[in-house]
């Protein structure tokens, strides 16, 4: 007979792809053993498999939850009622905020990918492809430029991802620079440049 579900179900599965997420980031996804995530989520193999039915399944939650969050700052920028460089802000904003709040995951993300099978990785690109787009958009709105110049867009878009993408592997949140002054840094520095962080901008207003 299979086992009831939990008042709690959903709240322990969470749990478990958050542990699981941070060992994933840590050992590494072929590093980590199912005993190891029992092990980090304080249970046993048996009550772990009730949860999730394999590794995988933990990893590709681990992922698409995080990408989820992602995509919903994404849809809520599309339909806010602003300039595009005011949408881009605050894109850009989110998106730190979550990159810091989760930075396992986010890690787990970017490095874990190739171990998901092919239909789950397919369906991560996708989902990480209607990002991209989101801030291709918002790019043609500031720079109409880009409409004549479509072979610019991907590259420019993709220079923009690799600038905040990987905040995870130094920001420390406890350091001199909180999490908005960071996402006011890389806003004014796709805004303005180099020269911009000069400036008694929104990054020195956010720590005022």
């Amino acid at each position: 007979m299979a086992r009831p579900q939990a008042a709690n179900y959903d709240e322990r599965r969470k749990e478990i792809v958050d542990r699981a997420a941070r060992l994933f980031a840590d050992r590494g996804f072929a590093g980590a053993s199912i005993a190891d995530l029992a092990k980090a989520c304080g249970t046993s193999k048996a009550l772990l498999y009730h949860y999730y039915q394999s590794k995988d399944d933990i990893l590709y939650d681990a992922m698409r939850l995080h990408l989820d969050k992602l995509s919903e700052v994404a849809e809520q920028i599309e339909i806010m009622k602003a300039p595009a460089e005011a949408r881009l802000r605050r894109l850009i904003s989110d998106f730190m905020t979550l990159y810091v709040d989760a930075a396992a995951h986010q890690k787990v993300l970017l490095n874990e990918l190739k171990n998901l099978p092919a239909a789950r990785r397919r369906k991560i690109v996708l989902q990480q492809r209607k990002l991209v787009a989101v801030v291709e958009r918002l790019f043609v709105q500031i720079q109409p430029r880009f409409r004549r110049q479509r072979k610019l867009l991907r590259p420019a878009t993709m220079l923009f991802f690799g600038t905040i993408n990987f905040t995870h592997t130094w920001f420390r949140p406890d350091g001199p620079v909180s999490p908005d002054q960071l996402a006011a840094m890389a806003t004014d520095l796709l805004f303005e440049g180099i020269a911009g962080l000069g400036k008694p901008h929104s990054a020195e207003k956010s720590a005022a």
